[in-house]
């Protein structure tokens, strides 16, 4: 007879059984690993806590670093600094919720399953409403991780045209660099991508490296007038006439570049110690928030109103050059494990259940090569009908890392709690904060989504945002 470990549930489709007592009812879902090998089967489950660690780290420290330093300038450099210090901090929080959640419930794959179960719970068992929570979930994650994908390629299609010096059309360059990152994230396994993420990662940082240097040995910035005085925009406080909606916008700019954690989610499916996911997120969010502190501040600091977006341009066209260059690796990587995101979730949706989910078929590789192609392919897509990076982080953040992110994770919360608010004094002030939580989610959802409209249309109007599809060098270079 088998027994519940051996049977690969799927979950949109588990069994659920009642209980009662004290607390509200609860639903409990029996439920299986997602990823089990056949005869001839691929082993997913090969990842370590170090490999993790490393492709969480990249798939953060990517093209959202490139947006902080501009983002401190519309905020300021002290509540910019406390903006970097809370998002991480909260980020990190429910990336530890999505982590529990996931080892209570070995069926989950994306957050959209871990929707499916929250609501089965909830709603005391009606199919009809968590299926329905779990496709607007899966719908959300999916669009977001693709929209990742195109702030990606929208970067590296801005570094070749950068080391090139504007050599050919720029939805040329788009279109190479949509091809390079989905046959690079087309490699099924995480465990195989480790390498690309070791690499990638010191590319990143070398090139940002190479321009915090650069900017603190001139006098002034690269950008600033080569001769008087200038204003260098550098303060404690956002610049006067700030409107609330750039300042949001670039709060959630900072928000957007540590707010990935549902895309660590998947991460844990494959993991070979699923329990070791914890050691792989506080060494990636330790990371990740002491140098986004240090590397923004320091570049903000020494360029103030004259910072580019991306920061890589910041100090000059040549040491421009030079960076992008070193930092191709990294955009590649970075966009990537995007693409990987996507396309992985697709694949599992599409095969979950089946035996080409684990086996090397022709309709096993059809499928994920499809799902890879074609999401980086939609992801291109939106880069260049959208030629925005700061804002396009920005919206990201707003429509879809809020809800995955922030709301999700406290329903979950709830799910793993549900006796709580009738607890003790301590559960009960637990249970109030977490309320807390999910309405700041909602307010960055809302809020920021009005702020990042309004702030993309007086772009437009100040004439601040190119076409779409447009061949002009999208680099943003620095006059000599």
């Amino acid at each position: 007879m088998e027994t519940k470990e051996q049977i690969d549930y799927d979950v949109s489709a588990a069994d659920t059984k009642i209980y009662s007592g004290t607390s509200s009812p609860k639903i409990e879902v029996e439920e299986g690993e997602v990823f089990s090998a056949g005869e001839d089967g691929v082993d997913f489950r090969t990842v370590g806590w170090i490999r993790a660690a490393m492709f969480f780290t990249k798939m953060t420290f990517a093209a959202g670093v490139l947006s902080i330093p501009s983002a401190l300038y519309t905020l300021g450099a002290v509540a910019g600094a406390l903006f970097i210090a809370f998002w991480g901090g909260l980020n990190t929080y429910m990336a530890y919720l999505q982590g529990k959640f996931k080892l209570q419930h070995r069926s989950v794959h994306t957050v959209a399953d871990g929707a499916y179960i929250v609501t089965k719970q909830f709603s005391n068992g009606s199919e009809k409403w968590s299926i329905f929570a779990k496709e607007v979930t899966e719908f959300i994650y999916i669009i977001t991780w693709i929209i990742c994908a195109g702030v990606s390629t929208l970067g590296l299609s801005i570094a070749l045209n950068a080391v090139s010096r504007h050599a050919t059309c720029s939805v040329a360059f788009g279109f190479v660099a949509y091809f390079i990152i989905s046959s690079v994230a087309s490699i099924r396994k995480i465990h195989k991508l480790g390498w690309i993420t070791w690499v990638g990662f010191g590319s990143i940082v070398t090139a940002i490296m190479i321009v915090v240097i650069a900017v603190t040995i001139p006098e002034r910035p690269a950008a600033a007038p080569k001769t008087g005085d200038f204003e260098l925009g550098f303060a404690a406080l956002p610049p006067t006439g700030t409107t609330f909606a750039a300042a949001w916008a670039a709060a959630l700019a900072i928000f957007s570049s540590s707010a990935n954690t549902s895309g660590f989610v998947p991460v844990i499916s494959e993991m070979r110690r699923p329990q070791d996911y914890f050691k792989s997120l506080y060494a990636c969010m330790t990371w990740i928030t002491s140098s986004y502190l240090a590397l923004a501040l320091t570049v903000y600091a020494y360029c103030g109103q004259w910072v580019a977006s991306p920061a890589l341009g910041s100090a000059g066209p040549t040491i421009k050059i030079i960076a992008y260059g070193v930092a191709i690796p990294g955009l590649i990587a970075g966009a990537m494990i995007c693409v990987h995101v996507a396309g992985k979730s697709l694949f599992v949706r599409i095969l979950r259940g089946t035996h080409h989910l684990t086996s090397n078929t022709k309709t096993h590789w059809a499928v994920w090569l499809a799902c890879t192609y074609g999401t980086g392919l939609l992801g291109w897509i939106l880069s260049e009908a959208i030629p925005f990076f700061s804002s396009l982080v920005s919206l990201i953040g707003a429509l879809g890392f809020a809800p995955l992110g922030i709301c999700l994770p406290a329903l979950m919360w709830f799910s793993m709690h549900p006796a709580y608010h009738r607890g003790s004094l301590r559960e009960r002030a637990l249970w109030v904060a977490h309320v807390a939580l999910f309405l700041l989610g909602v307010f960055t959802l809302v809020a920021g989504t009005y702020a990042n409209v309004k702030n993309i249309i007086d772009q437009y109007k100040a004439g601040l945002i190119g076409a779409a599809f447009q061949c002009a060098d999208n680099s943003g270079t620095v006059a000599s």
